[in-house]
């Protein structure tokens, strides 16, 4: 075990590098961020930041001498870096199980070996493959590129083979896939820990709602009845003991239209090996955070209670409702704040652009109806459109 008084790194400097490193210091170790950005979020609240490339020898052997762990904020760092990191001190998820999430073809192909379904997909790696992808999977579908797409960024809807082979070419004519488009009823998101005993945590489940390919709000608990809830968390820990993955970690299902409550209704769209945003509403809702439990899970220690103790919505407040520098150069925090059971985290961001993710804000209350009222009531007050 990893005990408090020990120094953990994190790659990554973002919001959710910000809130691991609270979690950390609040548990009594010191925290060494790596990010190259001078005003990251992470690296304003760290013991040290190092002001370098991810890909930086000199970095890197610095933060592996220093840190008796090392995880990540985001999925798309280098998986050499961290074969490097290992060298040196124990790595949380292993290069291998971040190199699978970084490429959607690993990642459907693996949670296909691990009995989760997948939508029909067909693989492009150039030019030559579009025809023959078509054929395989026709209108509807979606163009997706295997790599670096988030937040409804590198896809697009496809009707023909025509929109295709214009799609293909304004992403950049990169390796992609072609997925069937499925009649879907919500998405779900299961935010789970697994330590190196091969305990595993699982948070209740969050239903998803998305705007313009960004997560809007999660709603906790889902809506979904228990069989199907138990049937995602089944596929989500055969993933996470296929990967033989270290940490905490989101894989995301759609819920498909159908009357039956059956096992063909959960198919598996994505994973994050991290932190989660749907997970954020563990913040103030549950015994213990997301961010908790990745430090227990990075540290060798038992997973905390991961339970349950409010219904909450979480609603995701992105840089456009900013005013700017006018006369009100905030968002109406009054307005927000008046509600005695929203909960605000703001992540320390200097400027806010449309789109730019810039905080949360958990809604708590009674039953999941009220605080989905809150939430929605509260959205319309700061101008967040429907």
């Amino acid at each position: 075990m990893i005990l408090p008084g020990a120094t953990l790194g994190v790659l990554g400097g973002g919001q959710l590098g910000r809130m691991f490193t609270l979690a950390a210091k609040v548990m009594g170790y010191r925290v060494v961020v790596l990010d190259p950005d001078p005003a990251s979020p992470a690296g304003q609240l760290a013991d040290i930041h190092l002001k370098a490339d991810y890909q930086d020898a000199v970095a890197l052997l610095r933060m592996g001498s220093l840190c008796q762990a090392v995880t990540t904020e985001f999925e798309n760092v280098p998986a050499a870096s961290l074969e490097m990191l290992a060298k040196h001190c124990f790595v949380a998820p292993s290069p291998q199980a971040l190199a699978i999430a970084q490429d959607r073809l690993a990642e459907k192909s693996r949670a296909r070996e691990f009995g989760c379904a997948t939508a029909p997909y067909a693989n492009i790696e150039d030019e030559g493959d579009l025809v023959h992808a078509w054929t395989q999977i026709d209108a509807p579908a979606v163009l997706k590129t295997r790599r670096l797409g988030y937040d409804g960024k590198g896809q697009t809807r496809i009707n023909s083979l025509d929109e295709l082979v214009v799609a293909y070419a304004e992403l950049g004519n990169v390796p992609c896939l072609l997925e069937g488009y499925l009649d879907l009823e919500r998405e779900v998101s299961v935010v789970l820990a697994r330590n190196r005993d091969d305990q595993i945590a699982f948070f209740p489940l969050a239903e998803n709602q998305h705007r313009h390919g960004v997560l809007d709000i999660s709603i906790v608990p889902a809506r979904v009845s228990e069989q199907l809830a138990e049937t995602a968390r089944t596929m989500a820990a055969r993933l996470a003991r296929g990967l033989e993955y270290i940490g905490v970690m989101a894989v995301e299902f759609f819920v498909l239209q159908g009357d039956q409550d059956t096992q063909d209704r959960i198919v598996f769209n994505e994973m994050a090996p991290r932190p989660h945003n749907s997970g954020h509403y563990t913040l103030d809702a549950c015994v213990t955070d997301q961010f908790q439990q990745q430090v227990r899970a990075l540290c060798g220690l038992p997973l905390g209670d991961a339970r349950l103790l409010s219904p909450v919505v979480m609603v995701n407040l992105l840089g456009d409702i900013w005013p700017g520098n006018g006369a009100q150069p905030e968002p109406a925090w009054d307005q927000l704040l008046s509600h005695p059971g929203v909960q605000l985290h703001l992540y320390g961001k200097a400027e806010a652009r449309p789109g730019r993710k810039m905080g949360h804000y958990n809604c708590l209350a009674a039953t999941r109806d009220e605080a989905l009222q809150v939430a929605l009531e509260t959205r319309a007050k700061l101008g967040i459109g429907g």
